[in-house]
């Protein structure tokens, strides 16, 4: 007796030994078999899928869960084009808050408007409030004069990895830059487990509508982007309450390491407790790489380049380079996979070079070390990360978002540099797709739409020579966003044998050509043959019971 079967579909597999299929027979989670081998065995539930196009589940290589789940409940600003709508905003939220309340919004982008928001500007929209305003790259924020002097930023040095921005007089302009945001960050965290547990309630449910069925969190627990030291037991909360829809793994932020008093046998000196490590956990949720941040963003001009950025200079290192170089060599001989964040050349050469002396001094096969973002790569560099067995992990929804922007950044000489794909498949390198949401919008059909277009919000066509197939840009959002997590066994192709996720869609998106990818419509999203999206769709009932068991 199967579970489900699905008649009537469009199947593209991913599987070479089987592409096509029209019937879809799902037991215990799993796919037993397609077509002829299910067609006679009786199920629970049938769908007719009326020719809509099935395929495999959508993965995201490099999100932040817990974060856009947050700025679903902040003032949005992503769609504010000049400061003095910044401002109105600003004040139209003061009007409905106690006069000692904190303003918090997000995905403001100064080079949309012009400038960042300032001080003075905040202090007379705010009232006097404390006013908080996260860039969209998530690597600077613009606060009140009341965070100022909240923070102690007002006078303080500018921290190791950070900048407090100043004016001609000294004076803070309310811009704090890289690590001198968690001068800020420190007077509100950590973050409640419960209401953490909250946002990623709200963030599953817009992952399944766009069929996401597995996720990777990219850094929890202290540092950057990390919300709580105990920040696992928000994601163990919202499973248990069967709110955390995706199979997620997650980023383990190098903050998070410390000496460890192993056995010298072992080889393990410096970690996080207990000696967990990459792969702790189930299919549903468990622990991926570990993140190591070394440079800053391209959008805020901060990214560590060769050569200077138009009119910045050369970026900002997180740390000392020897510092995070020990780093990833520390953490890959503890057995973790090291996922390095590096966007510009100049960090790319410092992760490939930690990679490189790791592997040399301990070497472990088939690790897939990942480099996030990977968003200025040299010609020379490429044949380096495939010689590494490296990883990049781009992301390609950046070029119609900012792409305008980072070319500019750039100069014209680097812009074909800029967020690669075909140059490293041509060097045999797999590119998982991901996007680095909320910096930009997480759909995986939009994100393979500018794999294959890569034209920005201007209309211009970045680094046309770049552009890949669609069923290369929606392999990425499959089997490579799995075999980048040693999962390609498991998820990534609708293969019997592997966990049923799938995604119901009303057009094929490798076959899709005058109607851009982005456009088509996620009918269904099904997370272990169980609908997470969808269902009424399917005519199925209610799947909160088998979901919460799945």
């Amino acid at each position: 007796m199967l579970d489900l079967k699905l008649t009537r579909a469009r199947v593209r597999t991913l599987d070479d030994d089987r592409p096509h299929a029209t019937t879809v027979g799902i037991v215990g989670g799993r796919i037993l078999g397609f077509d002829d081998d299910v067609a006679d065995l009786p199920a629970r539930t049938v769908v007719d899928c009326q020719g809509a196009a099935v395929v495999p589940g959508f993965g995201d290589a490099h999100n932040h869960m817990a974060w856009f789940g947050q700025s679903l409940s902040e003032l949005p600003l992503e769609d504010v084009t000049t400061l003095e709508g910044i401002y109105d905003a600003v004040a139209a939220k003061a009007r409905t808050l106690p006069e000692d309340a904190w303003i918090v919004g997000s995905g403001y982008d100064d080079t949309v408007m012009g400038a960042h928001p300032d001080r003075n500007g905040l202090d007379r929209a705010g009232g006097g409030r404390p006013v908080w305003l996260k860039h969209r790259s998530g690597h600077m924020c613009a606060v009140s004069g009341a965070v100022l002097r909240l923070s102690g930023a007002e006078n303080a040095p500018d921290p190791e990895g950070g900048v407090i921005v100043r004016d001609s007089h000294g004076d803070a302009t309310g811009l704090l830059q890289e690590r001198a945001q968690e001068l800020v960050t420190a007077l509100v965290m950590p973050y409640p487990v419960a209401e953490l547990a909250d946002a990623l309630g709200r963030a599953s449910r817009v992952y399944a509508s766009e069929g996401l069925t597995h996720v990777v969190e990219a850094g929890i627990g202290h540092g950057l982007v990390g919300r709580s030291p105990v920040e696992v037991a928000a994601y163990q909360l919202a499973r248990d309450r069967g709110e955390l829809l995706p199979r997620v793994e997650l980023m383990v932020a190098a903050d998070n390491m410390h000496p460890l008093d192993a056995h010298a046998d072992d080889g393990i000196t410096t970690g996080i407790d207990l000696g967990l490590r990459s792969g702790f956990g189930d299919d549903r949720l468990r622990l991926g790489p570990m993140k190591i941040w070394l440079d800053g963003s391209l959008i805020g001009r901060t990214a560590a380049v060769t050569e200077p950025l138009c009119g910045h200079g050369h970026g900002v290192y997180q740390n000392p380079p020897e510092q995070m170089r020990a780093l990833v060599v520390a953490a890959h001989r503890a057995g973790w996979r090291v996922a390095a964040h590096a966007i510009g050349d100049d960090a790319i050469d410092l992760a490939l070079d930690a990679i490189e002396e790791a592997q040399r001094a301990h070497p472990r096969p088939d690790m897939r070390h990942r480099i996030e973002h990977a968003g200025v790569v040299r010609p020379d560099q490429l044949p380096r990360i495939a010689a590494l067995g490296a990883v990049p992990v781009p992301q390609p929804r950046f070029l119609y978002t900012v792409g305008d922007a980072m070319a500019a950044s750039l100069g014209p000489d680097r812009v074909p540099w800029l967020y690669r794909h075909r140059s490293f498949l041509d060097h045999g390198i797999r590119v998982p797709g991901s996007s680095d949401r909320p910096v930009a919008p997480g759909a995986p059909l939009q994100g393979m739409e500018s794999m294959v277009e890569r034209t920005s919000s201007g209309g211009a066509v970045l680094a046309p020579g770049e552009r890949v197939t669609a069923e290369q840009a929606l392999r990425a959002y499959t089997i490579d966003t799995a075999w980048v997590g040693h999962d390609e066994h498991r998820r990534g192709s609708l293969t019997p044998g592997k966990l049923a996720d799938i995604v119901v869609l009303d057009r094929d998106p490798v076959d899709t050509a005058e109607q851009g990818i982005g456009s088509i419509r996620v009918l269904a999203t099904l997370v272990g043959g169980v609908p997470v999206h969808g269902a009424d769709t399917l005519g199925i009932a209610d799947t909160s019971t088998a979901l919460h068991h799945t």
